[in-house]
């Protein structure tokens, strides 16, 4: 009777172990490699810029980095002059609130004219994770 109270335990752990890892990969960037995860990124960015009237002058895609089972992807952007706070604000707010798990790392902002700054350019770099590549030997190359 024991045993079967355990086993019951054990697979309502199981089961909720299964549906916190299937959350966390919806929360991940969609593809088997780290081009088509900065692809989605980068689409990702330019809905939002779009939707908030940001205008974005680059895109650069930055080298991916292993962390633990995962890796992340980052995307290096530079703002055209914008005079809409509230729109950069949002756009900052979008990209953070998204249903995939996005950080903005850095943000590095110049105003045109201190005394009035309602003029503003900049860049920032987004990342996002993705699933891990699964290499077959232990050993790094490089």
């Amino acid at each position: 009777d024991e045993f079967l109270q355990g086993r019951k335990v054990l697979e309502e752990n199981l089961e909720r172990t299964a549906k916190q890892y299937e959350e966390i990969q919806q929360r991940l960037l969609p593809g088997d490699t780290p081009q088509i995860g900065a692809a989605s990124l980068q689409e990702v960015v330019k809905q939002f810029s779009e939707k908030n009237g940001i205008g974005i002058r680059s895109f650069r895609i930055l080298e991916s980095k292993e962390i633990n089972s995962y890796r992340k992807v980052s995307l290096q952007i530079d703002l055209n002059p914008t005079n809409s706070m509230l729109g950069l604000g949002q756009f900052i707010h979008d990209i953070e609130h998204h249903d995939k798990k996005l950080m903005i790392s850095e943000m590095d902002f110049i105003v045109f004219n201190i005394r009035m700054p309602n003029n503003v350019q900049g860049s920032m770099i987004i990342s996002g994770l993705m699933k891990g590549t699964q290499t077959k030997g232990k050993g790094k190359t490089g």
